[in-house]
């Protein structure tokens, strides 16, 4: 082994080191404050992964329409909560968030979608429609059982997971699945010892 192979595995330790790190961080972070085991959370990157490279095919994404539908369900959870508190002033703002603006993100992609917009979009699209799943799943699967046992919070966010995982499967494009995204820079950097090359 010569330096320049060290160099590339002490990289690749390097990196692969920080994502485990921030991994264990998050899992640590949100079991604090929740008492939940958020196993799901890899399912949220992959959901922006499958996302941004059916927006670089020119296809819809499957999140487009799991984000409406889970703010559909969110909705209908929240009216029927507000309905029960005779907090009606709390409707328009619940319609407005969990129902227009998911369907505003749906023909908002739909339309961008098969022009293939620049890169730097198609990220903030894919932020748009996978972040806003997060509370939403909270809502839905965790809030209602917030005061149950470490277990049974546990048994939730398996359930969750495998839930996530098969909509990945189903609502993505199986050339989305194998795609290779779009560099956002193509070219040589040298950072400190570690040269890297990055094609287009």
């Amino acid at each position: 082994m010569n330096s320049e192979i060290a160099l590339f595995l002490i990289q690749d330790g390097l990196t692969n080191g920080a994502i485990y790190a921030l991994l264990a961080l998050a899992l640590v972070l949100v079991f604090a404050v929740t008492r939940v085991i958020f196993i799901p959370q890899g399912e949220f990157v992959t959901y922006g992964a499958l996302t941004l490279a059916s927006l670089q095919l020119g296809k819809l994404p499957g999140t487009a329409w799991l984000l409406l539908g889970a703010g559909l369900a969110v909705a209908a959870v929240e009216l029927v909560v507000a309905l029960r508190q005779g907090a009606a002033r709390r409707i328009p703002t619940i319609v407005l968030n969990y129902v227009i603006i998911p369907a505003a993100l749906l023909w908002l992609t739909w339309w961008a979608a098969p022009q293939k917009p620049a890169l730097t979009l198609q990220i903030l699209l894919a932020l748009a429609l996978v972040v806003p799943l997060g509370p939403m799943v909270y809502r839905l699967a965790y809030q209602p059982l917030a005061n149950a046992s470490v277990l049974v919070l546990l048994i939730i966010s398996v359930a969750v997971h495998f839930a996530m995982t098969a909509w990945a499967w189903c609502s993505s494009a199986p050339k989305a699945r194998v795609r290779r995204l779009s560099p956002t820079r193509n070219g040589n950097w040298e950072y400190s010892i570690f040269p890297a090359r990055v094609f287009g």
